[in-house]
């Protein structure tokens, strides 16, 4: 039966215009990453299941669901199916493939043709319109993929729920989460960024609360999860079971959703969520059990140890339009952008490209600048492809002539001492230490998006001061440093 969704879901995934893929945010789960869903659910203590299907599509995880049910995967007595879709052109499809487990005496389906978060905060809320929705033991979501504008219904719709969320798919799991029995289990496919960022902080914070994290799986690849649709988001699959106690959290992982070279690993669950960290990033270690940071004895110190801090770059070049100025001339002040940074070191101005090389200093931008010297500054953005995550460089004040201020952009992260300048080595030695390996390793394994904030930056363990500044003043004699000397430095260091 599940070949026969899988040739409608391909069939359909060609003929849909990829404007209505993006405008619902939804797109089909392929058979297997679908039947891995339900096989991760494990057998509870409930004689019956109330299932939840929220953006049901054309019912491949439902249908995976069922399937090992009437296989018997799961010892349920009865099944009761709730399938939300707000796409009434899916619905036959829909229907097509629910009505092939109808003959199943113990299975009841409803197909909800209604927007799922607005019958769901309506029930949660005690509308009195609300329609009567049932307290589910199971819920099974491919949610769609869609930011919410902070002025959308949707997000007013959303805090009379108490959540609060800045995209679909953290909406929809919060809200199933919300509507699950309790010990009741969510499996959901849903992208990487929810794990860290300031923007997914209260969503961690409402799953966290509710529920343990029973099983992470990991890809490899970013491509093959949907690769019929051709999406490159980062994609995880969560096994969430609300009020449980939390314990070893399982991850698994595997190269793509043929699920061929499977893995599967404990970690307590201190290693997934530490316990010092305020904004409750949410690790998923991938192929490599041991964080390479660790196996340095000498990396144990805080960003507030080092008396150091980072900012994100306070220029937001839209708002300033009338600042900007292509080239500097008098009254200007040198503004950064990545794009001045080349091989750890500044190249200003640039001629001939898109960006300004300045802004003008007056009364409206004097707030933003930085006095001129020496700081280590790391982009905020790399692309999926590039070979680092992490790429830092050395801001030498010596390449802005007689300016006395600069301006960083809001695509920097700034490493500084109070918006000042750092001593020369220590701001060389920061940079090498944050282009060794051992940290481009970390943030590739624990940070699935390609945005580092300066949030991350600041949960990063490092040396100490007096050993970044060693690190410095050997990084200043060497002419050139490659990759090898770098990291081969680094075990040197001591506590």
């Amino acid at each position: 039966m599940l070949s026969e969704v899988e040739r409608a879901r391909l069939t359909l995934s060609k003929a849909t215009d990829p404007g209505r893929k993006s405008l619902l945010g939804q797109f089909f789960t392929p058979v297997e990453t679908a039947k891995f869903m339900a096989g991760i659910f494990v057998q509870g203590s409930h004689d019956s299941c109330r299932l939840l299907d929220a953006g049901a599509g054309i019912g491949s995880l439902s249908a995976a669901f069922l399937e090992r049910w009437s296989a018997g995967g799961f010892q349920f007595q009865r099944v009761e199916l709730d399938a939300f879709e707000i796409d009434d052109s899916l619905h036959p499809h829909l229907a097509q493939t629910l009505e092939m487990y109808r003959n199943h005496p113990n299975f009841v389906a409803t197909i909800r043709c209604v927007d799922f978060i607005h019958a769901a905060v309506e029930w949660l809320s005690g509308s009195l319109f609300a329609e009567p929705l049932p307290t589910y033991t199971h819920a099974l979501l491919n949610p769609p993929y869609k930011k919410i504008r902070n002025d959308s219904e949707y997000r007013a719709a959303l805090r009379r729920a108490g959540i609060e969320t800045v995209n679909l798919y953290s909406a929809f799991v919060a809200l199933a989460l919300a509507l699950l029995a309790e010990h009741g289990q969510l499996v959901a496919i849903i992208p990487r960024s929810f794990c860290n960022g300031p923007y997914y902080r209260s969503f961690r914070d409402f799953i966290l609360e509710r529920a343990a994290i029973q099983h992470i799986h990991l890809f490899g690849s970013r491509s093959h999860t949907f690769k019929d649709d051709d999406v490159l988001q980062e994609n995880i699959i969560i096994r969430l079971e609300r009020g449980a106690q939390q314990g070893m959290v399982t991850v698994s992982t595997s190269t793509d959703d043929s699920f061929s070279d499977l893995i599967i690993q404990e970690y307590p669950f201190d290693q997934i969520v530490p316990p010092d960290d305020p904004e409750r990033f949410i690790h998923v270690p991938g192929l490599s059990a041991q964080n390479t940071v660790e196996l340095y004895p000498a990396i144990q110190y805080s960003l507030a140890d080092l008396g150091i801090k980072v900012s994100t770059g306070p220029v937001v070049d839209f708002r300033v339009k009338e600042h900007l100025r292509d080239m500097p001339n008098p009254g200007s002040v040198p503004l950064l952008y990545p794009v001045h940074f080349v091989s750890s070191s500044v190249q200003w101005p640039k001629e001939g490209m898109k960006k300004p090389n300045a802004i003008q200093r007056n009364d409206d931008t004097e707030k933003w600048f930085y006095p001129k010297g020496f700081y280590c500054v790391v982009r905020r953005f790399s692309s999926k492809e590039e070979k680092r995550r992490i790429v830092a460089s050395v801001v030498d004040p010596s390449a802005f002539a007689d300016a006395t201020m600069l301006g960083f952009e809001n695509h920097l992260n700034v490493f500084h001492d109070n918006k000042r300048g750092l001593p020369q080595a220590l701001a060389y030695g920061l940079t090498v230490f944050l282009n060794t390996a051992a940290v481009d390793e970390y943030f590739r394994r624990f940070n699935g998006h390609t945005q580092i904030n300066a949030t991350d930056l600041k949960l990063l363990k490092y040396p100490s001061r007096d050993a970044l500044i060693t690190l410095g003043e050997w990084a200043l004699e060497c002419d050139e440093l490659t990759q090898f000397q770098i990291d081969e430095k680094l075990g040197t260091l001591s506590a």
